[in-house]
């Protein structure tokens, strides 16, 4: 999976994970980031694009301060962990940005 925003950064093979891209930056800090994630960061892309770089530029400082990050679609659904990572959602980037995609998917009005 080649993800465009990070061609720059080394991408680093993890035999564990072989479909989660993982990448370094070169003060050594490293960040795995799930598919599903990267949907939803093209979600904000497509909505928000003249934000998108704010959005990137958050993501990479969150994994400079934190070191080891991984960029998961959701908390509930979750199963991929590493020890010592620290895990994050979309909503974990975009929030302290106030910037916000409204969730307007509802269940049905109909019984069956």
């Amino acid at each position: 999976m080649i993800i465009e925003e990070f061609k720059y950064l080394k991408e680093v093979p993890d035999k564990n994970n072989p479909f989660i891209p993982h990448y370094e930056l070169e003060d050594g800090s490293d960040f795995y980031i799930e598919p599903i994630f990267y949907t939803q960061l093209l979600g904000f892309k497509e909505r928000h694009k003249d934000k998108y770089p704010l959005i990137i530029e958050s993501l990479l400082e969150r994994v400079r301060r934190n070191k080891k990050v991984i960029f998961i679609g959701d908390f509930e659904t979750n199963t991929f962990e590493i020890e010592g990572y620290v895990i994050l959602e979309i909503t974990d980037i975009t929030d302290p940005l106030q910037i916000f995609v409204e969730d307007k998917s509802r269940g049905s009005d109909y019984g069956d």
